[in-house]
């Protein structure tokens, strides 16, 4: 396994496709951040969620992990990184970690840079400050999502091998079959594993998400459903990666 997550990593260093979706992830948080910190005036209650729950990196590390198990099969590497690692279901698993991992250090170097501007900008204008263990706290909810996210895209990119469907689909579902389901049936959408339970296992207030009024299942339970779609995902997608011809 050691062997499997090393040459996952080093996948992920060396790929064109991780160095600008990280360029996007942080340009976009930061961002948001500064426009959040110039514009608004946020409330010593509100500080810390309006402005250092900025963190993009949990639906870029989502994509790029599609994009990461996808890419094996729109590229034809699949039979030589099976040929190198025979049993299917650890590859997967190597995946599953070695993007995890990637999307908890993206959250980080989030953090560090939102956490940077964020706190000059509402220093300069005088404005609450959160404190210190709050806004560490907050950072490491925001890195357990991002790594939450990244386990369950490799799960979705071996369930639909196909590139540009499962992409596509993936951002389908983020924007509008969700959103529409939590608008039409929110006590089915706030269950939802793009938007609902992100936002609550980050602590973020349902209308900084677009999603007010729905009742959010508390932080630690929505963690534990989305390990549960994390596994079911990866239980369905290890299945078909066995059952499937390789070619």
């Amino acid at each position: 396994m050691k062997a499997l997550l090393k040459a996952e990593l080093l996948k992920l260093r060396t790929t064109r496709t991780f160095i600008a979706l990280t360029a996007f992830a942080v340009g976009t948080s930061l961002l948001i951040v500064t426009l959040v910190t110039l514009l608004e005036e946020p409330t010593e209650e509100s500080v810390l969620t309006d402005v250092f729950t900025a963190d993009t990196s949990g639906l870029f590390i989502l994509i790029l992990a599609v994009i990461g198990i996808t890419g094996e099969w729109r590229h034809h590497t699949i039979t030589s990184s099976l040929l190198a690692a025979p049993d299917r279901i650890r590859f997967l698993a190597a995946k599953t970690i070695a993007f995890a991992a990637a999307g908890l250090l993206l959250s980080l170097l989030i953090s560090i840079t939102i956490g940077i501007v964020g706190l000059a900008i509402l220093s300069a204008r005088d404005l609450p400050t959160p404190g210190i263990g709050d806004l560490l706290a907050q950072f490491a909810r925001n890195g357990m999502v991002a790594a939450l996210q990244a386990a369950f895209g490799v799960g979705i990119g071996a369930l639909v091998r196909n590139q540009v469907v499962a992409i596509v689909g993936l951002l389908v579902l983020s924007f509008i079959v969700e959103p529409v389901i939590i608008g039409l049936a929110p006590d089915v959408g706030r269950f939802g594993p793009f938007v609902a339970l992100p936002t609550a296992a980050a602590s973020i207030p349902p209308e900084n998400t677009g999603i007010p009024d729905v009742d959010l299942p508390a932080a630690g339970v929505a963690v534990v459903l989305l390990l549960a779609w994390i596994g079911a995902a990866f239980a369905a997608g290890g299945a078909l990666l066995r059952a499937r011809d390789l070619e």
